[in-house]
C-alpha cells in the first residue's frame, strides 16, 4: 500500500475526501454517519453526498483498465 506522500505525488492533489471502510465516516455535507455503500462509492443516506471508496480508488493506481469489445468488428452480423 502506498504511503500518503506517494499518493499525493501520484495524484497531484492534497486533501481528498473518501469513504474508508472499517472507520467512522462523517459526511462532509451534513456531518452524519449513515451511508449507502456501492461498489465504487458511498452515498450519505440523509443528504445524498457521494464519496468514492478509498479501496476502489487504490485499485485505480495500478493503471487504466482496457476494455475490449470482442464483437466490435462483426458489423455484418448486426446489419439486417
Amino acid at each position: 500500500m502506498p504511503t500518503n506522500d506517494a499518493l499525493r505525488t501520484l495524484t497531484g492533489r492534497g486533501y481528498h475526501a473518501v469513504y474508508r471502510e472499517h472507520e467512522v465516516n462523517h459526511c462532509p455535507g451534513c456531518g452524519r454517519t449513515h451511508w449507502l455503500i456501492g461498489r465504487m462509492s458511498a452515498e450519505c443516506a440523509f443528504c445524498a453526498t457521494a464519496l468514492p471508496l478509498a479501496e476502489a480508488s487504490m485499485r485505480s493506481y495500478a493503471g487504466p483498465a482496457i476494455i475490449q469489445h470482442k464483437n466490435r468488428h462483426q458489423d455484418a452480423a448486426w446489419a439486417a
